[in-house]
């Protein structure tokens, strides 16, 4: 029973944990064998609590984090009855800052790895493995230890040179349809006081020989993704230019990438060499968080907002980037109608993906301090969710939350491209047709239900048949048959129905004509040909947009001879 085991509980399958694989390759550099089990939040705490049993650690060591913290308390508990012999320690942001509190609170855990972990834990496994003696581990920087009915915390651990800590993917045979995340620096040169990375300011990089040979390794072995999780991969511009500079070179078609960038750090070298990219290659994560100024002052966001939507306007252009910005609703002296306000500024800048987020009050964060003072509210446990605060009431984050559910399945599904250029018009903003959108869900009783994709376009329809009451007969018709059009192309963009809805034209009278034209062209019989009012449209699923997934849609004239 002296394996030492390092445990990750993801969120979902297609996760992977970098923290653990690079301390398993940190102690495997020094000799020391370690093993690791992967699991989700998903699975039965039952089955995670039997395969840890099995594998019979000695040293058992978790990752935690916000998503996992819960059923690690409990789990950590279990295993204690189960092995109570073994050391069960614990590390990640989750625990970093409260370290004490922690131990105090779940005396199933021994200690805590506090910050960064390669280091820390190689020495906490050579103590392990030396008989466990507790006055050399109170010599190891960067613990939380439990000293009978005490805490004692050791001195900080020295930060390492990132080129010191081996690459952690000599093998991909775990990694089959999941997503591998790679790290090239540490740090963040920003103070945005709701994020735990701006605690670190210095900022460390691996260098570029071996970025290069690590992003080589993952193109020759047609890794389908790979996420940086540098905080802020742009902030060196010459690097970040050097890096994409790589990519583009040698790409083979395959590999995807993901960076979260700060936009306005952007000059036109970088975008113009992001517009020679093979679309889909790279993809971009921009937290813009709030248009606000007062707001961004205030929570140490300096940004550059004209020239933020500058930069994200040229990336669009080159329409082969997709782009993720976020936004986060109770952030301070915003409120409902500043929201609104920026939410529409976010939307108007079309990325691929806008998420809305609610902040979290983490803790050893700056905004954790500052939480009095701003009348947050917010959740006890996990994920520390604001509930309320000085500019917002719960009532008025109930409805972003509807709109937030909107937003998910009408728009960053791009399953409904050309229906929502139609419809968001009408209303008096963007953000006021998602909110209207959410409303009727709502009331409706619809937001409790899983619906399905065809569903959601019958819902959209109820939606615009209500909201058009009061328009004049022949304009409300007219609506209404641009409607049924728009949703009629949105449908098939995605794939070639099998049945067609009620609510669509017939194409009956087509059908001779159709078929003579595919015979004629000498096309595949999987694409799709649809005669609207004023266009007719060929539908190709051979090929796809790969910002949307959508099949190719161009407009034909001559379908009769």
């Amino acid at each position: 029973m002296d394996q030492i085991v390092l445990a990750a509980v993801n969120a979902k399958y297609i996760h992977s944990n970098l923290a653990v694989y690079s301390l398993k390759a940190y102690a495997g550099k020094a000799g020391q064998p370690v093993h690791i089990r992967e699991y989700t939040i998903n699975q039965p705490m039952g089955e995670i609590l039997k395969d840890l049993y099995k594998s019979r650690p000695g040293l058992l060591c978790f990752s935690c984090y916000i998503w996992n913290k819960s059923l690690l308390e409990e789990l950590t508990g279990e295993i204690r009855k189960l092995l109570p012999d073994i050391w069960i320690w614990i590390g990640g942001p989750e625990v970093t800052y409260c370290a004490r509190e922690y131990l105090e609170a779940h005396p199933a855990v021994d200690g805590i790895m506090k910050g960064e972990g390669e280091e820390t834990f190689l020495e906490l496994v050579t103590c392990y493995r030396q008989g466990k003696d507790q006055n050399q581990l109170l010599q190891i920087p960067g613990l939380a230890v439990r000293r009978g009915n005490t805490v004692c915390e050791t001195q900080e651990q020295k930060l390492l040179d990132m080129d010191s800590i081996p690459f952690p993917y000599g093998c991909l045979e775990d990694f089959s349809n999941r997503i591998i995340y790679y790290e090239s620096s540490r740090g963040c040169p920003f103070s945005c006081s709701y994020c735990l990375s701006s605690i670190e300011k210095k900022i460390r990089f691996r260098s570029l020989e071996l970025v290069k040979q690590e992003i080589q390794f993952f193109i020759d072995r047609k890794v389908p993704q790979v996420k940086f999780v540098d905080r802020t991969f742009n902030c060196n511009r010459k690097r970040a230019l050097e890096i994409w500079e790589f990519l583009a070179k040698q790409d083979r078609g395959i590999t995807n990438f993901h960076f979260e960038i700060v936009a306005e750090l952007l000059e036109d070298e970088e975008i113009a060499c992001m517009h020679s990219m093979r679309p889909g290659l790279i993809q971009l994560e921009i937290g813009v968080q709030s248009a606000n100024p007062r707001t961004l002052q205030e929570i140490c966001r300096n940004m550059n907002f004209p020239k933020l939507k500058i930069c994200v306007e040229k990336i669009r252009q080159g329409r082969n980037i997709h782009q993720h910005l976020d936004l986060i609703a109770g952030l301070p002296f915003e409120n409902y109608e500043s929201f609104s306000r920026s939410f529409d500024a976010v939307y108007g800048m079309r990325p691929q993906q806008l998420q809305l987020g609610f902040l979290k009050i983490l803790k050893g964060s700056r905004m954790e301090t500052m939480a009095g003072k701003y009348g947050c509210v917010y959740m006890d446990r996990e994920p520390y969710e604001v509930l309320k605060t000085r500019w917002l009431s719960y009532e008025e984050i109930l409805s972003l939350k509807q709109v937030e559910s909107m937003v998910e399945i009408y728009y960053n599904s791009g399953q409904f491209l050309r229906t929502l250029s139609l419809l968001e018009h009408l209303f008096p903003s963007f953000f006021a047709f998602y909110e209207a959108l959410g409303d009727f869900y709502e009331r409706k009783g619809y937001s409790q239900i899983s619906h399905s994709r065809l569903r959601r376009y019958e819902i959209l329809r109820e939606f615009v048949v209500e909201w058009t009451k009061a328009l004049q007969k022949e304009e409300r018709e007219r609506l209404l048959e641009n409607l049924t059009e728009a949703m009629t192309v949105d449908l098939y963009s995605r794939e070639n129905l099998k049945s067609r809805p009620a609510w669509m034209k017939c194409q009956e009278q087509w059908q001779k004509d159709i078929r003579d034209y595919i015979r004629r062209e000498k096309l595949p019989k999987t694409v799709h040909i649809e005669v609207l009012s004023e266009e007719t449209l060929l539908f190709d699923y051979t090929r796809r947009d790969p910002l949307t997934n959508n099949g190719t849609c161009r407009q034909i004239s001559n379908l009769t001879m």
